[in-house]
């Protein structure tokens, strides 16, 4: 199994991703992908796929600028001064097993802490971390937040220019028409822990479970967005890549597919999404 988007880069994890990675790669795991939101994160992604690179299990690292950081790439953010956040991001994305360009998006929904960023700036990041994927040959990994007309709409504009398959959408949600559009331009769709929550998420107006009932099984990747959206039955503790088993499972009975059988759908579908991931 793959976890195709997780964050043990975040300080969440800082004094025991070792023994959180080895927890996953034991109980079948074979590669973790952390992806970055931020230069910093971004940055310990790479250094973590750097440090795990062995057949008991490997890591990889997918780097950008989360939607909700947009307004924060050139000012003080996590310890550091972010100049020239864009050279610094092409620099990473450059790293050996860097193998996509994500989380990026749009995201028009309410936080606490920051309300919602600029949607100018949010589409200014979100462009030109698309043109970046375009010249170093990478796929995208899209967060979508009650903006998927908007996204799509933008990557309609970058159809004929993005790697074959495209990429995927991280943690989805929305529409059943942002789902067809998505599926139509060749993405493929991530599902997460929550899918096994009950009710609709604030602001969503369609369950997950249909969604991934109307996704092709060979369109499906499976990822945990650790440390968030543990699924049932654990909900309530930190999530951990290992959890990314439960999800399969969860999903294979849904689609009723066999498990053996939807695990190997899934790391089909790894491989054609991020062709550098090699197990």
């Amino acid at each position: 199994m793959v976890d195709v988007h997780c964050h043990l880069n975040f300080h969440s994890f800082e004094d025991d991703y070792d023994e959180v990675a080895k927890h996953a790669f034991e109980s079948g795991v074979r590669v973790i992908v952390n992806t970055g939101t931020s230069i910093p994160s971004s940055r310990r992604a790479v250094e973590l796929a750097q440090k795990y690179d062995s057949p008991a299990g490997e890591m990889y690292a997918i780097v950008g600028v989360h939607p909700h950081h947009a307004d924060k790439a050139d000012v003080e953010f996590e310890g550091e001064l972010q100049s020239n956040w864009f050279d610094n991001l092409k620099k990473l994305a450059r790293e050996p097993k860097v193998i996509g360009i994500g989380e990026i998006g749009l995201d028009y929904h309410t936080y606490k802490s920051n309300g919602i960023v600029d949607k100018d700036m949010q589409f200014g990041a979100f462009k030109k971390q698309i043109g970046l994927s375009i010249e170093l040959g990478l796929p995208l990994q899209i967060h979508n937040r009650q903006a998927g007309e908007d996204i799509i709409q933008v990557l309609k504009k970058y159809r004929t220019q993005l790697q074959d398959p495209p990429g995927m959408f991280h943690c989805f949600a929305g529409s059943f028409e942002v789902l067809k559009d998505a599926l139509s331009l060749g993405f493929y769709i991530g599902f997460d822990g929550n899918i096994t929550y009950k009710g609709l998420a604030p602001g969503e107006t369609v369950g997950l479970w249909e969604l991934a009932k109307l996704t092709p099984a060979d369109r499906i990747l499976v990822e945990t967005d650790s440390p968030y959206l543990t699924p049932i039955p654990l909900r309530g503790q930190r999530n951990e890549p290992k959890n990314v088993i439960i999800i399969s499972e969860y999903l294979a009975s849904l689609k009723a597919i066999e498990l053996g059988t939807f695990k190997s759908i899934i790391n089909k579908n790894v491989k054609k999404v991020f062709p550098k991931i090699s197990f």
